[in-house]
């Protein structure tokens, strides 16, 4: 049984940061991009940022490049989303998903497991 579950959201106020860490179980990490989502209220689910299996593509929202930065420890089956310069646009609760592929893709139909996800708040 497949799990990925996400950890390290919370409350900050504008400007600050936060890590996010999904752990996944249940499959073989290292043959997975893994990717991070958002949805706030009211909104459509949208891509955030993808890495592929060796962590040597990586992809980003246009909004959230030189602020976020997504990596993987394959030893751990561990994947993070680092968040700075949080906004309060960023707010949304935040999901970790699997592709079993080689290619990054943005499109959540595109990725076979979710995690529960993790609400991310930033106040103004």
């Amino acid at each position: 049984q497949v799990q990925l579950v996400e950890s390290g959201g919370g409350l900050v106020q504008n400007g600050g940061s936060l890590r996010l860490s999904c752990v996944a179980s249940g499959l073989t990490f290292n043959r997975y991009v893994m990717g991070w989502f958002r949805q706030a209220p009211g909104k459509e689910r949208e891509f955030v940022a993808a890495i592929t299996w060796r962590g040597g593509s990586t992809l980003y929202l246009d909004s959230v490049k030189g602020r976020f930065t997504i990596s993987r420890d394959n030893a751990k089956n561990t994947v993070y989303l680092q968040m700075n310069a949080l906004k309060p646009e960023d707010t949304a609760v935040y999901y970790c998903a699997a592709r079993f592929s080689s290619a990054i893709r943005t499109g959540g139909s595109d990725y076979g497991y979710w995690g529960q996800g993790t609400q991310v708040t930033c106040s103004s």
